[in-house]
């Protein structure tokens, strides 16, 4: 089989030089480094490890812009924000055994909210491979098994030349819809030994398209069209996209009011008429919901937050719209159309004739004013006033990140993200210390905007350590540390549950004394003055911290 290259582009004599003389001391490492700037990257984040010193070795010579973090699942939750703010592929570089063991939590949460993570982890030396016990340093029996059941997809190295096919492959995964986190691996020996090879060039790993099928789209349609009450629940597939408009635009054709979920806060303006915000643990909401005679259901798996945990039980028709096959039908019987978000509405856009409903908004209304009063009954004040505070100090534009804490939880259904993709937590995989690393990343990817972390105590102490990145990378990042003294949301979980707590109160450092000790400037506020000193510490350079001494309490739940 011949094949026509005319249309290749033509090396240059001085190309061509390069090409058959490549510069000498180049080893594995600069493959790495070659394959990520060939792919296009521009920053890597990680941690230096004896097996992975050839990849670190590497970025001297590269144009890369490294960020190391303190603890591996720091930088791989600073590598998620990263991939979620830019839309971009995130390099995440890893030692061996405890470096990349340390890094899965992170990697879970990025599988989980769909960010596209390129986790570089090095392996022992090839001669210990295969599952022997030869006792090298860091040595596992199967270090990919550890990570198979978190990541997208798996590449493995062997040999030098494998490199730049393996990184552009993994790429092309993470890339591909739904985004996610991926995992290559190479021996240390492969990274150090030096070799003649080319230095790479421009890669294409160009992901592959996700369409709906036009038979579903039509159905769809008519759907949506014939509908009497159609409602629909807008999750992350619609920000990771960047689907808002096409939302909007839909809804407004169909009179349809929309309720967004925590993960896809942000993809529509929650003062728009037909806005149900987010109150998804809320019974009200969730009659509404089971009410609508056609749900349309984009970007979400309806699992057991957006479900208002599993008590959804929809009596009409459910559309659903989701990249990830594996969420389609899984908790609901729906017509499921395996689809990007955007590719799926701007089609939906096109083919759906346009309803009037005048009394979709009315309806909205109604059920907003119910769970207005149904808060306003628990005398929950003090909450919703520090959550205000938050939103009157952070600028519109400027994203946030929120911890497993109290506040987060009051956020996810109450705090009004004003543009898609500013607003972000650890809700996916559900794990504590998320947000200061995270916000690092997000810091990183975009220094013209100020950054908000929210973490309460006890999360705050899983990521003190990245006070000193923040500080040497000198990021525009404010965390503010709420102090209640413990695990405030497991302290009520456990008194409801069981009447009293075990394992929920802890000691804690003076966090302003502390922030101080890195060079961040620190001050401790109240909830009336928590606007003005958040705000002062947003529009401040460099790193800041703002502790709010506060024992927020929780609305009651509507699902038990």
């Amino acid at each position: 089989m011949s094949h026509d290259h005319d249309d290749r582009p033509r090396l240059t004599a001085a190309q061509a030089a390069a090409v058959l003389n490549p510069p000498a001391g180049r080893n594995g490492g600069d493959l790495v480094v070659e394959s990520l700037q060939g792919l296009g990257a521009t920053t890597v984040f990680g941690l230096p490890g004896q097996h992975a010193l050839g990849m670190f070795d590497a970025l001297r010579r590269s144009s890369l812009r490294y960020v190391g973090l303190r603890v591996e699942n720091n930088a791989g939750f600073a590598a998620d924000a990263y991939g979620r703010i830019t839309g971009e592929v995130a390099p995440l570089l890893l030692s061996t055994g405890p470096g990349a063991l340390t890094s899965l939590a992170a990697l879970q949460e990025a599988a989980a909210a769909s960010a596209p993570v390129l986790a570089l982890s090095s392996q022992i030396p090839t001669a210990g491979l295969g599952g022997g016990r030869h006792g090298y340093l860091h040595e596992l029996r199967d270090q990919q098994a550890s990570v198979r059941d978190i990541v997208k997809s798996v590449h493995t190295v062997r040999a030098a030349s494998q490199i730049p096919s393996a990184i552009a492959a993994a790429w092309e995964s993470a890339l591909t819809a739904p985004h996610g986190p991926v995992w290559v691996e190479i021996p240390q020996d492969v990274l150090l030994a030096e070799t003649a090879l080319p230095v790479v060039s421009a890669m294409d790993a160009t992901p592959r398209e996700l369409y709906p099928r036009p038979e579903l789209t039509i159905a769809a349609a008519h759907l949506l069209s014939n509908a009497e009450r159609p409602v629909i629940i807008a999750g992350g597939g619609v920000v990771r996209s960047d689907a808002s408009g096409k939302l909007r635009a839909l809804a407004e054709k169909i009179d349809a009011p929309v309720v967004t979920t925590f993960g896809g806060k942000g993809a529509f303006p929650w003062e728009h008429p037909l806005s149900l915000r987010s109150w998804l643990e809320d019974r009200h909401t969730t009659d509404f919901l089971e009410d609508a005679d056609v749900l349309l259901v984009v970007g979400s798996g309806l699992g057991e937050l957006s479900s208002n945990y599993h008590t959804f039980r929809p009596r009409g028709r459910v559309i659903q719209i989701e990249a990830d096959a594996g969420k389609l039908e899984s908790n609901h019987p729906a017509l499921g159309i395996h689809s990007d978000a955007r590719e799926a509405l701007a089609d939906l856009l096109e083919a759906v004739e346009r309803r009037e409903d005048a009394g979709a908004a009315e309806r909205v209304r109604t059920v907003l004013e119910k769970v207005r009063v149904r808060i306003e009954a628990q005398e929950l004040t003090l909450e919703q006033q520090v959550l205000a505070a938050v939103r009157e100090a952070l600028p519109d534009a400027a994203p946030s990140f929120w911890d497993m804490t109290i506040l987060a939880y009051w956020a996810w259904s109450a705090f009004d993200a004003r543009h898609p993709n500013t607003m972000h937590s650890a809700q996916g995989a559900g794990g504590l210390g998320y947000a200061f690393p995270a916000a690092i990343g997000a810091a990183v990817a975009d220094p013209t905007r100020p950054v908000l972390a929210v973490s309460g105590d006890g999360g705050a102490m899983y990521s003190i350590a990245e006070l000193a990145t923040a500080r040497q990378y000198d990021l525009p990042l404010t965390w503010l540390i709420v102090d209640d003294g413990g695990y405030g949301i497991l302290r009520e979980y456990m008194t409801d549950a069981f009447g009293e707590t075990a394992g929920t109160e802890l000691a804690r450092p003076d966090f302003v004394a502390l922030a101080e000790s890195f060079g961040v400037p620190a001050v401790r506020t109240g909830p009336e003055s928590l606007a003005a000193d958040l705000g002062k510490a947003l529009a401040a350079p460099g790193p800041s911290v703002v502790v709010l001494p506060a024992l927020l309490r929780m609305f009651e739940p509507t699902h038990l």
